[in-house]
């Protein structure tokens, strides 16, 4: 074991989280929760947890794990599956910039399955596992990305935050845990996101089997298997992106989504919206919407949705239902919402275009800028527009509470969403507390 990864170990079993950092996190775990709520109905979301109570059982009940929003207990790997797919497939959850992914929407629903048989957990260890397990995965993530060609889905890296978790949780040796990720690492989905993004369906983000992934490798790792080393965490080639754990900790600039749709698309929403607001239009108002964006942005699904996947990987379509509702949410991009018709009828008017200078920004920026000409011929510009919620352009918390509502509200009911978001207040201001009074109401069907 080398010097390098002893420290990387030392993090992983005693991170000494700042309580900024521990704040943050107790915002994105809400949020993530709101989606995972949100999500309940989708189609994707009942046939994932449908798979894991039919297909991934566990008869001792030391390693079963209810699942979010259902109730029924299934194996810890299947009950992390089944949430995470469910929050994948609802693209309202939180990323990092230089992931080009998402962390929260696998590793909180591990906590869930690992945490079950923890009943005792306290609110802030269970936020400092939360915290230790979005920065390995960041890094793990960024590792990846500088060390292969084809841009890989979130499941790819989000694995080894799993891992983590469950070495954690499951008291494993640090020469377990070097198995655990070198397991999550070799076995984690090699997914192409581009190949999603060209053709969407359930798959999503990778992180349901992420998810899986991880908790198997954590759970093989601490029966005897081998599988080390993790190469994007023990490579030399690696080492200066693993420096700074501790020190720096991206939790704080992780983004939260105002949109229930990629995020891709989310700076040429913010360019429309802010358009429509300050000059009071109406979707009348506007004869065509140019927007010019970065490359991959530009190469999201250009017609008409037939699912709710394609949806929310579709930049006109997002666009479209801004025009229309002045908004976009759940019952936007789902259901009824693909059907209609007065959106649809909005395809036409809208053109994007790649700009080099935006594709040069990302993944560290999302940016675009939008031109709207009126009826009358009247052009209106906005100018260079970053997509909101991360830290250059962060919601505020009644900005997410209210989307949490939204989120939750319409799957759960309005008391159980308002008796989740009630313990925004403990668990930030570090009141003493046991997950296990979230978990309660998140495990429970709707």
């Amino acid at each position: 074991m080398t010097p390098r990864f002893r420290k990387t170990a030392g993090f992983i079993f005693d991170p000494q989280v700042p309580a900024a950092a521990r704040q943050a996190m107790a915002l994105l775990l809400l949020d993530t929760i709101g989606v995972a709520a949100g999500a309940a109905g989708l189609e994707p979301a009942r046939l994932a947890r449908t798979h894991a109570a039919a297909h991934h059982g566990a008869a001792d009940p030391r390693h079963q794990a209810r699942m979010m929003f259902d109730g029924r207990a299934v194996s810890v790997p299947g009950a992390a599956f089944a949430a995470a797919t469910q929050i994948d497939n609802l693209d309202g959850h939180d990323g990092y910039n230089p992931t080009k992914g998402h962390i929260g929407c696998a590793v909180i629903p591990a906590l869930f399955a690992f945490a079950e048989n923890h009943p005792d957990l306290s609110m802030r260890d269970a936020l400092d596992l939360l915290v230790m397990s979005y920065e390995v995965s960041a890094r793990a993530a960024i590792a990846l990305h500088r060390t292969v060609s084809d841009y890989h889905t979130s499941g790819a890296w989000n694995a080894l935050g799993v891992a983590a978790i469950g070495c954690r949780l499951r008291n494993a040796t640090p020469a377990q845990l070097r198995e655990a990720l070198g397991i999550a690492e070799y076995h984690g989905p090699r997914s192409q996101m581009m190949r999603e993004i060209a053709t969407p369906t359930m798959l999503h983000d990778g992180s349901g089997m992420g998810a899986l992934t991880g908790a198997m490798a954590a759970l093989l790792a601490v029966d005897g298997f081998k599988g080390a080393p993790a190469i994007t965490v023990e490579d030399p080639g690696v080492a200066d992106i693993w420096d700074d754990l501790g020190h720096d900790w991206t939790v704080s600039k992780n983004y939260i989504k105002p949109y229930p749709v990629c995020r891709w698309a989310h700076a040429p929403l913010d360019a429309l919206s802010r358009l429509m607001r300050d000059h009071t239009l109406a979707c009348d108002d506007i004869r065509a919407v140019q927007v010019n964006t970065f490359a991959q942005s530009a190469a999201l699904y250009s017609g008409v949705p037939e699912t709710t996947g394609i949806a929310q990987y579709s930049l006109p379509f997002a666009l479209a239902i801004m025009m229309r509702h002045g908004q976009v949410g759940p019952a936007h991009i789902a259901g009824a919402g693909l059907a209609d018709i007065s959106v649809a009828r909005l395809l036409p008017r809208i053109s994007v275009t790649a700009l080099p200078e935006y594709s040069a920004r990302f993944p560290a920026q999302r940016c675009a800028d939008v031109t709207v000409t009126l009826q009358d011929g009247t052009t209106l510009a906005s100018g260079f527009t970053e997509a909101r919620g991360g830290p250059e352009a962060p919601l505020s918390t009644a900005e997410i509470g209210a989307k949490f509502h939204a989120f939750a509200a319409p799957e759960i009911g309005a008391e159980r969403a308002a008796q989740i978001w009630a313990l925004r207040e403990p668990m930030t201001q570090d009141a003493p507390m046991r997950f296990s009074d979230l978990a309660a109401l998140v495990t429970d069907p709707p």
